[in-house]
C-alpha cells in the first residue's frame, strides 16, 4: 500500500529544471504563446533533453528502489506550462522511466502556492522569482 504524500520526503521541480526547454522558451518569447503551444503539440513525440535538475531527480527517485516497500520519496512536477503542452513533458518522463505521477500545470502562472498542498520540502526551478517565493 502506498504511503500518503504527507509521510514522504517530497521534492518539487519545474519542467524547465527537469528538462532543457531553452528552445521552447525562445519560441515563447519571440513568437508568442500560440506558436509555443503549436510547437509543443507538433513535437509531442520528440523526447525532451535532460535539464540541470534531471541527474538529481533520477538519483533521488532511486531511493524508492532501495526502500521498495516504503517508497519514502516522491517528486512532483510544478510547471508553468499548460496541460496541453504537458503531454510532451509526460511523454519524456515515461521515456526516461522517471516515477513522477503528480503534477500541476499552471498555464503561465507560478505554481509556488501549491507547494504546501503537495508537502514539498525542496523546490527546484529555473525562474528566480519562483525560487524566492
Amino acid at each position: 500500500m502506498p504511503y500518503p504524500i504527507e509521510e514522504k520526503l517530497v521534492v518539487g521541480i519545474s519542467s524547465n529544471a527537469l528538462f532543457d526547454l531553452r528552445t521552447e522558451d525562445e519560441i515563447f518569447k519571440n513568437e508568442g504563446l500560440e506558436e509555443y503551444r503549436k510547437y509543443q503539440v507538433d513535437n509531442k513525440a520528440i523526447v525532451l533533453e535532460k535539464g540541470v535538475g534531471f541527474p538529481f531527480i533520477k538519483r533521488f527517485l532511486n531511493i524508492n528502489k532501495i526502500y521498495s516497500k516504503e517508497q519514502p520519496v516522491e517528486v512532483v512536477l510544478l510547471s508553468r506550462n499548460s496541460p496541453e503542452t504537458g503531454v510532451r513533458i509526460f511523454n519524456s518522463i515515461r521515456e526516461y522511466d522517471l516515477d513522477i505521477t503528480r503534477a500541476a500545470f499552471m498555464s503561465g502562472g507560478s505554481a509556488v502556492n501549491y507547494i504546501p498542498a503537495f508537502n514539498i520540502s525542496l523546490f527546484l526551478a529555473m525562474h528566480e522569482d519562483d525560487v524566492k517565493a
